[in-house]
């Protein structure tokens, strides 16, 4: 069943948004996979600055406030931005490669595709760390809701230490709680999400003014505050490493641009590969300007988030708290729509139900379903200390989505051509086994070093 049901939501940037573009994206592969007449008729496209545009709004987000802490793990500025450099060209290779296996096996969402490629297990996988991935990443949401309450509840108390106390409700379970049951669960149980598009484009501008912020606090900061201008060091050449679960977690958006690429009026490589170069630079400019400035102003001392580093009574920085919590309660029912979607899916598919019988029961399934997936992802947030946690146990997973399948992919597609081996299609096979080798070390060592530093701590 189309998730997406209104074409429109693809017709340019106005009309683009995160919640048309993610919804999309996963879509349930049983039930009636017809697609409405309306949509043949949206096959105009969209131009490639919308395109641009729905790219970059899939890779800003809540993640974005961890970077200036990443920036401190991996040893200062340098290390940092070095880092982001050199994982940006595999990056942009990765959603160039999965436009071409898109277009190759004429599917349009990136498990299909995957799926498709690579078989039928590596499809079960895929859609398998797409479902934990979005489950943890609903987790991250409710810690950024409680951090960023936190605050602005102090800022209205005149707290001066920005952890009001004192009151039953101005305790930060209570308010996590009251803020998932009465808005976050109503947006998540409706079949249909396209009522969201213009919150997101609203969350979307708010994380740009984050950035905005921290830059304007690091050029002027307050006379309560001193920025630290001597970057640390990293006690050794592997503590970069520890930076890169952030990054992926924060560039990570190439499960959402396979129905993308697919949307544009032209849908060919060279037109994609300039919407994601851009798009990726846009992204780029934003994680630098907001990790370098973030990391200057508070040195090794920065918060996981970083804007619990500041004072609560700093308006511009309430100002940024309340876009943060708008644009984490509007983006919580899109990835768990995304993870239902999925885990729909597999249901279907190993159940192997008729049609009608899958039509008649979808409504009790899907309020099941968003139950259980609510209830646990709250339960769990709200004994998670930090947000730092959670990125650093699904950025490794996010390194597969940016490096692993589409490497898988990649290989896959040349192997199984029958024309003359050129020196090209041998250096692709190398690029991909290149992504697979790199996207496998990251995920199994930022993995580990998560798991352990949980056990240790």
């Amino acid at each position: 069943m189309a998730i997406n049901t209104d074409a429109e939501d693809w017709g340019g940037i106005g009309g683009s948004s995160d919640s048309g573009e993610r919804a999309w994206l996963l879509q349930s592969p049983s039930v009636d996979s017809a697609r409405h007449p309306e949509a043949e008729e949206g096959s105009r496209g969209v131009s490639a600055l919308g395109a641009v545009f729905i790219v970059v709004n899939a890779a800003l987000g809540a993640g974005l406030l961890n970077f200036p802490a990443a920036f401190s793990m991996a040893g200062g500025v340098m290390a940092g931005v070095m880092l982001q450099m050199f994982m940006l060209i595999f990056i942009i290779s990765g959603l160039v490669i999965l436009g071409y296996c898109s277009q190759a096996s004429n599917e349009a969402t990136y498990q299909e595709v995957v799926r498709a490629t690579c078989g039928k297990v590596t499809g079960v996988l895929c859609e398998m760390a797409i479902a934990i991935y979005t489950f943890g990443t609903c987790i991250a949401f409710f810690i950024v809701i409680g951090d960023q309450l936190d605050r602005l509840i102090a800022a209205v108390a005149h707290e001066t230490d920005g952890s009001p106390e004192g009151h039953w409700y101005t305790d930060r379970k209570f308010t996590i709680v009251v803020t998932a049951v009465l808005v976050i669960l109503p947006l998540s149980i409706p079949k249909e999400i396209s009522f969201q598009k213009y919150a997101s484009a609203l969350s979307v501008m708010g994380t740009w003014y984050v950035t905005i912020v921290v830059i304007v606090k690091y050029i002027w900061p307050d006379k309560d505050m001193n920025p630290d201008h001597a970057p640390a060091t990293s006690a050794s050449w592997t503590a970069v490493f520890n930076a890169m679960p952030t990054i992926c977690f924060g560039f990570q958006c190439h499960v959402s641009c396979v129905p993308v690429f697919n949307s544009m009026k032209r849908k060919a490589i060279k037109p994609w590969g300039f919407v994601v170069t851009c798009s990726m630079i846009i992204c780029l400019f934003v994680y630098i300007g907001t990790g370098v400035c973030g990391f200057l102003t508070f040195g090794s001392n920065v918060n996981q988030d970083v804007l619990m580093s500041y004072p609560p009574d700093d308006i511009a920085v309430a100002l940024a708290r309340a876009f943060i919590v708008i644009c984490v309660v509007t983006s919580y029912p899109i990835l768990h729509f995304c993870g239902r979607a999925v885990v729909e899916g597999l249901w279907l598919r190993f159940q192997g139900e008729q049609v009608e019988v899958c039509v008649r029961r979808e409504r009790r399934r899907r309020i099941l379903q968003t139950l259980v997936w609510f209830v646990v992802t709250l339960v769990l947030a709200l004994f998670i200390p930090d947000i730092g946690r959670v990125i650093s146990l699904i950025g490794g997973l996010a390194a597969c989505f940016i490096f692993v399948f589409p490497g898988l992919c990649l290989m896959q597609a040349k192997l199984s051509e029958t024309d003359i081996r050129t020196t090209s299609w041998h250096l692709l096979v190398v690029l991909g086994v290149t992504m697979v080798t790199l996207g496998a070390f990251i995920f199994g060592l930022t993995t580990s070093n998560s798991i352990y530093q949980d056990v240790v701590n």
